[in-house]
């Protein structure tokens, strides 16, 4: 059974960090990419970022480049959204999404957050950044 478990999602201070956590089972992660999305309230869902499996290609919206760094330990099964700088319209839902071995990004490199061009989903993990 494919299950992607979201994880280290906390309220902080504007300008702090977080890392969270996206842990897979039910499938190697070697093979697959794995993408990063978050949605807040009233707002449609957003691409954040996306590593792939193989060449380990990396894809981040402009709104996080530079302040955000997503990474993938296959022998731990699990990838990381290392989230840094953080602002208050970085206030969302975070899920991560998996689908095999390349990230699906459109024409301007922009990860795309549809649920038809992913496989599976997490169940999300809150992120609040507020003073």
């Amino acid at each position: 059974q494919v299950q992607l478990v979201e994880s280290g999602g906390d309220l902080v201070q504007p300008g702090g960090s977080l890392r969270l956590s996206c842990a897979v089972s039910g499938f190697t992660l070697d093979y697959y990419a794995i993408g990063w999305f978050r949605q807040a309230p009233g707002k449609e869902r957003e691409g954040v970022s996306c590593i792939s499996s193989g060449d380990v290609s990396t894809y981040y919206a402009d709104s996080v480049k530079g302040r955000f760094t997503i990474s993938r330990d296959n022998a731990k099964n699990t990838v990381y959204l290392q989230m840094n700088s953080l602002k208050p319209e970085d206030t969302a839902v975070y899920y991560c999404a998996t689908r095999y071995h390349d990230c699906a990004v459109d024409y301007y490199r922009t990860v795309v957050p549809g649920t038809a061009s992913w496989d599976y989903w997490g169940q999300g993990t809150q992120v609040t950044v507020s003073s």
